[in-house]
């Protein structure tokens, strides 16, 4: 078993790494393909072509692209991602101000995704468990599918106008105290929450049709002691996991939802780097995203693996 979990901690070690490679690599191309020069943005059209050439020179852009990637590649490696071209800032300093907003953003949409699609979930199964009314199921599976089926930006979109702009309960934009949180939370979370309540409903179908909730039933226990005490916590392991694997995209989701509502994150801060062409910020934060990806991915593998041995096994 000790050779079957050295194996198991060598194969996700080395898919870490490789991922590492290819996020470093993808993140240096991917902002070389961006038409537009960075000097030209910073500068203006009207700037001298020795003034914009001297930017160039102190950007480092003049300088070969296997040299241009070997330094950021030592830099990334090293923790160090360089300056924004715009402001001079670090780049760790940029995304460590912006990360914990998009970080309390994903976190409030994964305690809604639990909380709403767990509790539809539940109440769908019940309802429509043995010959239950066809119409509530009708109703659930359209409901869910309709949210399911919109991406989050649209919904945004809808949430900024019946909420925000009709309405006036929140505020359209910003970040300031929880009322701000609200709509982007939701905008992020109800996709999600709307796909988790149809894989709890299957889970909690399953789990009724049981003998030992057969048995339960038999000793009169109330409806709600029944589901409580049996039903309930046999589901919550496998959403559990089905929830931190949603958590990652729930932070690209977040990513998105943030520049709607003009939330500061980490979002943010990329589509203002891809406007401006800001190389370093643009490279950091996705190879951050990419990281924090691959990082989640690993813990629920060894969470999974420490759970359920036997996957570990069948993996190696």
């Amino acid at each position: 078993m000790n050779n079957l979990w050295s194996r198991f901690a060598v194969r996700r070690l080395r898919s870490v790494l490789v991922g590492i490679v290819i996020l470093i690599v993808g993140s240096f191309l991917m902002v070389r393909l961006i038409p537009g020069d960075p000097a030209i943005r910073i500068a203006g059209i009207n700037a001298t072509p020795e003034y914009l050439d001297a930017l160039r020179e102190q950007m480092g852009l003049n300088d070969p692209l296997p040299k241009q990637f070997a330094d950021y590649a030592l830099g990334a490696l090293t923790l160090n991602l360089g300056a924004s071209f715009r402001t001079g800032q670090p780049v760790s300093t940029i995304l460590l101000d912006r990360f914990p907003l998009t970080l309390e953003l994903a976190a409030a949409a994964i305690v809604i995704v639990l909380v709403v699609g767990v509790a539809v979930g539940i109440v769908a199964a019940i309802l429509t468990k043995g010959d239950g009314p066809r119409r509530v199921e009708r109703l659930f599976l359209f409901t869910t599918g309709a949210f399911a089926a919109t991406p989050e930006f649209l919904l945004g979109m809808f949430l900024v106008f019946f909420f925000a702009v009709r309405a006036q309960w929140f505020p359209v934009a910003g970040a300031e105290g929880l009322q701000s949180l609200v709509l982007p939370a939701l905008a992020v979370a109800l996709p999600a929450a709307a796909m988790l309540s149809r894989i709890v409903r299957v889970q909690t179908a399953e789990v009724l049709r049981t003998d030992y909730i057969r048995t339960a039933r038999s000793k009169r226990l109330p409806a709600w002691l029944l589901y409580a005490r049996h039903a309930v916590p046999n589901v919550l392991t496998a959403t559990l996991t089905i929830g931190s694997l949603m958590f990652i995209s729930l932070l690209g989701g977040s990513v998105v939802v943030e520049n709607i509502f003009a939330w500061p994150g980490l979002g943010t801060a990329i589509v203002e780097a891809i406007v401006a062409r800001d190389y370093p910020v643009i490279q950091g934060a996705v190879l951050s995203l990419g990281v924090i990806v691959l990082v989640v991915n690993t813990g629920v593998d060894v969470i999974l693996g420490l759970t359920d041995p036997r996957a570990s096994i069948r993996q190696t």
